[in-house]
């Protein structure tokens, strides 16, 4: 099936809401081996408060948060960022987690943020709470969408992710050296067309991410393990949970509420693909979200 057959199939398959895609540009990340795309949408005002926004598995900043952009810009400055092998995302030798937190906190230094809330969904809310993990000063708030502290619960999920780790450490060069590189390549060239078509231009996004990059990806989301910790985050948080996720199952969700200290709960009547083909009930609630940690955290005492 042609690429044009791809966009009449989504055309008539798949409502995206109609809002505006700002404009981004490459930023260098000092210190992080590369640069990666940002888009940096102002709040109401100089003073209002950052969120820095995290995308999905298998995505890019802006094909998860389109539809929220413009909503939160109501209340804040909002931040979206390429994560590492994603999208325009830095092309480095290994994929790790621990990078993908280092490189929010490159960015935050770089653009000089401020009052920053740090927000992500599925694997952009993992590596949110590895920011605060290994930045804490940088961090004033986190709002966690469809979110878990850990995989590999089940037999079948160890079995998968058993298998996932060791395919990927096998393909890892092939990644580097051929998809991983032509799909970076074919981003680039995306980066200042201009969006007349949205159908058009989601799909675009999607390609930019390959699928060794997404299976590489999905092998680190394997080793991540925050239960140890999360009791000890000491930010407003406010967990949004996905309520009808056969993804990451909602009652994970809901138990890494509970095991952070003062966590809020938003419920969304939506899956796991929610955040964009259910925008209208999300991202009212993911907006919920972001100003109760923003109203709360005036009053967070460490």
């Amino acid at each position: 099936m042609g690429a044009v057959s791809l966009i009449d199939v989504a055309r008539r398959r798949v409502e995206l809401p109609p809002t505006r895609i700002p404009r981004g540009r490459m930023v260098e990340l000092p210190g992080r081996g590369g640069s990666t795309y940002v888009t940096d949408t102002p709040g109401p005002h100089p003073a209002s408060p950052t969120i820095v926004l995290l995308h999905a598995l298998g995505t890019t900043g802006l094909l998860t948060w389109f539809p929220a952009i413009e909503p939160l810009s109501q209340r804040f400055r909002v931040v979206t960022l390429d994560q590492r092998w994603h999208g325009r995302g830095i092309q480095s030798e290994e994929f790790s987690l621990v990078d993908c937190a280092d490189d929010v906190a490159a960015l935050i230094d770089a653009l000089e943020l401020e009052d920053v809330i740090v927000a992500g969904y599925s694997m952009g809310s993992i590596v949110a709470q590895r920011v605060w993990r290994q930045h804490p000063s940088l961090v004033q708030g986190l709002v966690l969408g469809a979110t878990t502290d850990r995989f590999q619960l089940t037999p079948a999920e160890r079995g998968f992710f058993l298998g996932m780790g060791s395919t990927m450490v096998a393909l890892r060069g092939v990644s580097r050296s051929r998809t991983a590189v032509r799909a970076a390549r074919a981003a680039a060239r995306g980066v200042d067309l201009e969006v007349s078509d949205l159908h058009e231009w989601a799909l675009r996004e999607f390609r930019s991410t390959s699928p060794w990059a997404v299976g590489q990806a999905l092998a680190a989301l394997g080793q991540h393990h925050s239960r140890p910790w999360l009791s000890r985050i000491d930010v407003p948080t406010a967990v949004v949970a996905m309520m009808r996720d056969r993804v990451i199952p909602t009652q994970r969700q809901l138990a890494l509420a509970r095991a952070i200290p003062g966590a809020t709960v938003h419920e969304v009547d939506d899956g796991h693909a929610g955040c964009v083909l259910g925008a209208e009930r999300f991202v009212p609630r993911f907006v919920e979200a972001a100003a109760t940690v923003n109203a709360r955290r005036r009053d967070f005492r460490r």
